[in-house]
């Protein structure tokens, strides 16, 4: 043993035989009232691991009973079926996989059950996609990608039509969706984004321009969630102010005039990233996401509930 070794244990020793007297005193004088505190339990000499470790104590009987088949399903797909090698190698999933994981439910893990989901909570959906990021971690980008974020905001902030509208094939996982706000020259400042989008004169849609990189399902997403600048009146000063509006946009509404081209990466090669443009898109106004020139805050709280499933990667 080195001598800085033989001192640290020595003053370590020395320390927990002073502590000893301290312990002995809170026993004394709290011993007998029943400890429900981690802090206290510190000082008591006591390791209470429910305080630490709660889960899943916060989930009910029929909750646990729900995510325990789920777990018990999902490590069955990804030992036996999934192969994240492969997946990495051939830059992609391969579509009996992807028809597996829709019949388990996995791109609709919170959706409401009236729009076809499992509507698990935040604590169980976590839980769940700890199964991506410990067996293939492309393939919990492109979930994660899909659900956290990319149709989160729907979830959200849609309207009652827009929900009836593209909930049940989002969730049952028939099209896939993408949550598009980074750009060339914004990056994590999302108020300085550049693409646009102006209400054309006829009132009935927005023209939108702009380009968007590093968008995780880009190149094979059908539904879009897109933060683009829109010319905005102040109600009290009527000045015009270009504010941050969200839009769903549909692939099948741009045509050719939304252009896509994946990227390649180091990793996780499964999950599809890709630039995506807009040239002269029009948007329907009823495509609005949340309120017009309220795009900054539909984006911040995407961004924060998508930490739940994200955090997983």
């Amino acid at each position: 043993m080195s001598l800085r070794s033989a001192s640290l244990l020595y003053n370590s020793t020395k320390a927990l035989r002073a502590y000893q007297p301290v312990a002995v005193t809170c026993k004394r004088y709290l011993g007998e009232v029943p400890n429900t505190s981690f802090a206290r339990g510190i000082f008591l000499g006591e390791l209470r691991e429910e305080e630490l470790f709660p889960y899943p104590d916060v989930l009910s009987g029929e909750q646990k009973e729900t995510i325990s088949m789920m777990m018990e399903a999902g490590h069955s797909f990804f030992q036996e079926t999934n192969d994240a090698s492969a997946n990495d190698t051939n830059e992609k999933i391969p579509e009996d996989q992807l028809d597996q994981m829709r019949a388990l439910g996995m791109y609709g893990l919170m959706v409401p059950e009236e729009f076809g989901g499992i509507a698990l909570t935040n604590t169980m959906y976590a839980k769940f996609g700890e199964l991506t990021g410990e067996y293939d971690l492309g393939l919990g980008i492109h979930t994660g990608a899909h659900q956290s974020i990319g149709y989160k905001g729907i979830l959200l902030y849609g309207s009652d039509e827009q929900k009836e509208k593209y909930l049940p094939s989002l969730a049952s996982g028939d099209v896939f969706a993408c949550f598009c706000l980074t750009e060339p020259a914004s990056g994590s400042d999302a108020s300085s984004i550049g693409t646009r989008a102006v209400l054309n004169e006829a009132g009935t849609h927005y023209v939108m321009n702009g380009s968007k990189i590093w968008i995780s399902n880009g190149g094979i997403a059908e539904i879009f969630t897109v933060f683009a600048k829109t010319p905005v009146v102040d109600a009290k000063t009527g000045e015009t102010k270009d504010k941050i509006t969200a839009f769903i946009v549909e692939t099948s509404i741009l045509g050719v005039s939304a252009m896509v081209r994946q990227k390649k990466k180091m990793g996780i090669k499964c999950s599809n990233t890709a630039e995506v443009y807009f040239e002269n898109c029009e948007i329907p106004v009823d495509n609005v996401l949340g309120d017009v020139g309220g795009g900054f805050k539909v984006a911040m709280n995407i961004l924060n509930n998508g930490r739940f499933g994200m955090g997983h990667v």
